[in-house]
């Protein structure tokens, strides 16, 4: 750590010199208006919200910093406070990533005042750029007198060479080793106000919406056809498979013209995909969980490949624990309270790295992969990469010992004991353990031979291929010599899907409704968008595994038709409109608030970038032999004249419903339309029509209503825009009628709260902030669900406000 600040500190010293030329010289101009396509790229940086979108420098293990509120502005009603500092470093912080380019000049101005009596009459400070790593530049300074507010008044130029994936703005004093030597004259807290950068915003982020059909109506591989995925895990809870991926998409940008993006970085990408399904082929979107960089939940790792997951009851508690690669140097482990979050560190470095006993010879200690045993004992798999060079060539090739497996302990977030050695065959990555009938069966991926494997060898007869998947069996978990070795599981996907699809596999296995899964990736999606070109960006597909009569399997066969649905989807219930069989030209955002159909703790997506001509569609529809009546999505209207059709079985099929999208432009309404002739299984066509060129609309949920008869709930709605301190507030309130306890969600066009169990009589109430002086006319929705002679029913009412000013 020394030897690296010493490099910093020589890095930072360079750029203090230039800049304090410029201040001699009087060249540094002063920040003039800005010109017309220029912005303000800080956020809040009068602090007038409080310290949101700031947080302070952790760059490093010592940093540690305390960020409040003061009323001593500079302007404005707030400044912030800075105290607690244990690092010269220690100071606010902004992340400008994808705001800054490189090559481009930023005029920086803030205000800074410190008041320590005990401190120097004079003292600067620097506004500094971390660019990740050791890569530290200072670049405007001031200098500030006791009691005063200085003034940051300069302009500062990146480099064209720098990479700018990481870009975070901090404040701080001169750099030191010793600060704690001389806190006065180095670690004094301070009050910082206005800052702001502004320059040429970055150009618009390449649209990553996938325009043309990809999962073709009727096949179930790729499982999803809107974005990317690989590596996939399958995990099951609850009657659902829930898939987490390395998050492909994240570096996907396609040209706007040729519609062909740049070849995968997987050195980027620090999210993972979640996706689930319950019957494994209508698949729900639940965005990414940003595990890894400085605003992930584990930010003391920078890369989230090859998820691994699992549960366990740790402390008479069920946790869920996500495990990941932290690029090919270590893997980590966070945790959840459920298979969707929220997710939390209970680590502060990473769980699998150089110093974990018996994987000090393993290249890449990366593919974690977690199995919970029938006797509570936990094991994690991970490891690959080139064979130890003090190995003999052909061993290197045939069995370079580079996975390992090791003893997790009770809290899941530990490992115990020395990790083992995997002999398997030809192993290169991607080692994953599932349990059959008291066996254990680990799958892996083979490498591809090179010097990394000893040149030029010859393999063991029935030994792997290149980039295939093979597996062995045992009877232990933790023992695994090459006589487990049991053949090939998987050949190379591009044996099934042609020119382009090649390249090595990760893949895992889980158990559902009493078969077995093979997961694989394979960039078929990528191939269909280019016509048979790739550039790496991979897609998640699922065969069933089948087992031969002695336990050994049958090598999977890689198919476009996938996997049989298992049931019927239910629609008879409210489901997230982020759920596709199949979709053309769409693509799903994050929202503020829960899910709907999964709770107010889980992600809450909706559907967007939907254009007139787009659509998405549900297979196997059971409507019931008494069919639906109705049909309501909650949606929010982008421009008039826009209508969804519902089709059956087919793009071009009848319609059997139309919803007019006429509510008011910006808002999310529930509408519902009347069906006719609904009934029996059918696939389901959401087609979407309105003005071409602009986006219609966005969805956030679906619900069918049965023919028939549907008994009601009773509830009194009101709400009302009111005042506060010169601030405006939606209040909701739902007093419960029933004679027994429903649930009651409140919703508004500023924010959405859930209370269960409200009582007979009782009543659910938010006060929605909007932070604004004056809100408009609106709507709000509650939605009720409770029993009705031993039927669940859900009631939603909608109910209008009218606007408030609070600014006189």
């Amino acid at each position: 750590m020394e030897q690296r600040w010493r490099r910093v500190t020589r890095r930072r010293v360079t750029a203090i010199a230039a800049v304090g030329a410029l201040l001699v010289t009087g060249t540094l101009a002063p920040v003039g208006p800005a010109q017309a396509a220029d912005q303000n790229l800080i956020l809040n940086g009068g602090f007038e919200e409080g310290v949101t979108n700031w947080f302070g420098n952790n760059g490093n293990a010592t940093d540690n910093v305390t960020l409040s509120l003061t009323a001593d502005a500079y302007s404005g009603s707030n400044a912030v406070l800075v105290t607690n500092r244990a690092t010269t470093g220690s100071g606010p912080m902004q992340d400008l990533s994808g705001k800054v380019q490189a090559g481009q000049t930023y005029a920086l101005t803030a205000r800074l005042k410190y008041e320590n009596p005990n401190s120097p009459a004079t003292k600067e400070f620097f506004a500094t750029m971390h660019y990740g790593g050791g890569t530290y530049t200072n670049l405007v300074s001031a200098v500030a007198t006791r009691g005063q507010w200085a003034q940051f008044n300069g302009t500062f130029t990146i480099p064209a060479g720098q990479s700018v994936s990481t870009a975070r703005l901090f404040f701080e004093t001169p750099w030191t080793s010793t600060p704690g030597s001389d806190p006065n004259l180095h670690l004094m807290d301070f009050k910082l106000d206005d800052v702001s950068v502004v320059g040429a915003a970055p150009p618009p982020t390449p649209s990553k919406t996938v325009e043309v059909v990809g999962k073709l109506p009727g096949e179930h591989n790729p499982l999803i056809g809107h974005k990317f995925g690989a590596d996939g895990f399958g995990f099951v809870h609850d009657g659902r498979v829930y898939m987490y991926m390395t998050n492909d998409t994240q570096g996907y940008a396609p040209d706007p013209v040729t519609g062909i993006s740049p070849g995968i970085n997987y050195g980027n990408i620090n999210q993972i995909t979640v996706i689930s399904s319950e019957d494994l082929v209508n698949w729900t979107d639940h965005g990414e969980i940003q595990v890894a960089g400085p605003n992930g939940i584990a930010p003391f790792t920078s890369n989230s490949w090859a998820p691994g997951m699992t549960k366990k009851v740790v402390n008479g508690q069920e946790k869920f624990f996500l495990y990941y690669a932290n690029g090919g140097g270590s893997s980590n482990v966070v945790t959840g309270q459920s298979p969707l979050g929220p997710w939390a560190s209970e680590r502060t470095s990473t769980l699998i790295n150089g110093s974990t006993p018996g994987a000090e010879a393993v290249a890449w200690k990366f593919d974690p992969a977690p199995l919970v045993d029938e006797d509570g004992e936990s094991y994690l798999y991970f490891g690959g990469g080139p064979a130890s060079t003090s190995m003999p060539a052909a061993e290197r090739f045939n069995n370079p010992k580079n996975i390992r497996v090791i003893e997790l302990g009770d809290d899941m977030v530990s490992t115990e004991g020395t990790a083992a050695v995997v002999d398997a065959p030809v192993a290169f990555e991607a080692a994953q353990v599932f349990k059959r009938e008291g066996r254990y069966y680990l799958s892996y991926s083979s490498h591809f031979g090179g010097n990394d494997f000893g040149g030029n060898q010859t393999p063991l007869p029935g030994y792997p291929g290149g980039g295939q998947i093979g597996y062995m069996i045992s009877d232990d978990p933790m023992s695994w010599p090459k006589e487990a070795y049991a053949g090939v599981l998987f050949p190379n996907q591009s044996q099934f899907f042609g020119a382009g699809t090649g390249g090595n596999n990760h893949q895992s296995v889980f158990e559902f409704g009493g078969k077995y899964y093979f997961t694989y990736h394979g960039p078929t999606l990528n191939k269909r968008i280019n016509g048979n070109t790739t550039q790496g960006y991979r897609s998640p597909h699922i065969q069933e595994l089948a087992f031969n009569p002695d336990g050994t399997i049958q090598q999977v066969v890689g198919t476009y038709a996938g996997v049989n649905q298992v049931r019927d989807f239910d629609p008879f219930r409210v489901f997230e409109a982020e759920t596709f069989g199949w979709s053309k030209g769409i693509a799903t955002t994050k929202v503020d608030g829960g899910s709907a159909q999964f709770g107010t703790a889980a992600p809450n997506l909706v559907v967007r970038d939907i254009d007139d001509g787009d659509w998405t569609a549900l297979s196997a529809v059971d409507f019931g032999a008494d069919g639906a009546q109705s049909v309501t999505t909650k949606v929010r209207a982008l421009a008039a004249g826009a209508q969804i059709e519902v089709r059956l079985d087919d793009l071009a099929g009848p319609v059997v419903g139309t919803i007019p999208v006429g509510t008011p432009t910006g808002e999310w309404a529930e509408v519902t339309a009347e069906l006719e002739g609904v009934s029996g299984v059918h696939d389901v066509y959401f087609t979407y029509d309105g003005p071409a060129g602009v986006d219609l609309f966005e969805l956030d949920s679906w619900a069918f209503a049965a023919a028939g008869v549907q008994p009601e709930l009773p509830v009194t709605v009101t709400a009302q825009a009111r005042c506060l301190a010169g601030k405006a507030y939606v209040a909701v309130q739902a007093r419960n009628d029933h004679d027994a306890a429903v649930d009651i969600t409140l919703q508004s066009p500023y924010g959405e709260r859930s209370v269960a169990a409200v009582a007979p009589r009782a009543s659910a109430y938010q006060s929605f902030g909007t932070r604004v002086a004056s809100v408009e006319a609106g709507s709000a929705t509650v939605r009720v669900t409770g029993r009705v002679d031993g039927t669940e029913v859900t009631t939603v009412r909608t109910v209008q406000y009218s606007g408030a000013n609070c600014a006189g």
